[in-house]
């Protein structure tokens, strides 16, 4: 079994020491600029994506491609396109999950994104609730960016919602994911503490009450209520390797 290390732990040691555990050479990371504010629900993420940084990247474990970049508020997984046609209940999934739902398998655990997101300053809201009726998921806005080198080695980078088709519309989706912030159980035979969000619910698109990240409007799970597919023209081949880039939007001060 994997070794397990507590989120928590993980944020202690990037924000007290900014040591990277199991350094290594990482391939540039787009610059993606935020919103000054977060956008209403409805609104797409900011668009822009210009320039490339200089390596400051911090790698979170050595188990995982998992880095932060203490400077500039972004969170850097790699991943892998699973899946470009039919319907969705996942954007992305930890690999070995959901890939059947799911456009992108992370190399990841989500405790540990989650423990990313965290550390560059990101507040988990709550989970969508159902009962007595239904809330939305909360939290702080997290803006996706893509990242992936074609065959003929040419760089593109795409939105998050530009591979997702919304089937009311047949357009790119335009709602934000929240940081609902998913959450733990533990197993009553062996004791262990597990984070729902690895079991496959990261990035979703349908309401789950054990998402890492979710939509902050009503999208239901049941397959004949589905709002959202793949957007097969805006994804590239299976098998591509492909980069994640979330950005928490700063949060809204009050006057």
């Amino acid at each position: 079994m994997l070794k397990q290390v507590a989120w928590w732990s993980i944020v202690l040691l990037v924000c007290l020491t900014g040591r990277a555990v199991g350094d290594e050479p990482v391939p540039a990371v787009e610059e993606a600029s935020a919103s000054t504010e977060a956008a209403p629900a409805e609104t797409a993420p900011a668009k822009d994506a210009p320039k490339e940084p200089g390596t400051n990247l911090v790698r979170l474990t050595e188990d995982y491609p998992v880095w932060i970049d203490p400077q500039r508020k972004l969170v850097v997984v790699d991943g892998v396109v699973c899946l470009r046609e039919g319907q969705l209940e996942m954007f992305a999934c930890p690999r070995g999950t959901k890939e059947h739902e799911s456009i992108v398998a992370v190399n990841a655990r989500a405790q540990y994104v989650h423990a990313a997101l965290l550390a560059v300053g990101a507040k988990p809201g709550q989970p969508v609730q159902f009962a007595p009726e239904y809330s939305p998921a909360t939290g702080t806005v997290i803006d996706i960016f893509l990242l992936w080198v074609d065959q003929d080695g040419k760089r593109h980078r795409a939105r998050a919602q530009d591979w997702v088709k919304y089937l009311k519309t047949g357009k790119p989706m335009t709602y934000n994911w929240v940081f609902a912030g998913s959450g733990f159980w533990t197993d009553e035979q062996t004791g262990e503490r597990l984070y729902y969000g690895d079991g496959g619910d990261f990035i979703c698109v349908s309401n789950f009450a054990t998402a890492t990240l979710d939509l902050p409007v009503a999208s239901p799970q049941d397959n004949a209520d589905l709002l959202f597919a793949a957007f097969t023209e805006n994804i590239p081949p299976l098998g591509t390797k492909v980069r994640l880039v979330l950005i928490p939007r700063p949060e809204k001060k009050e006057q």
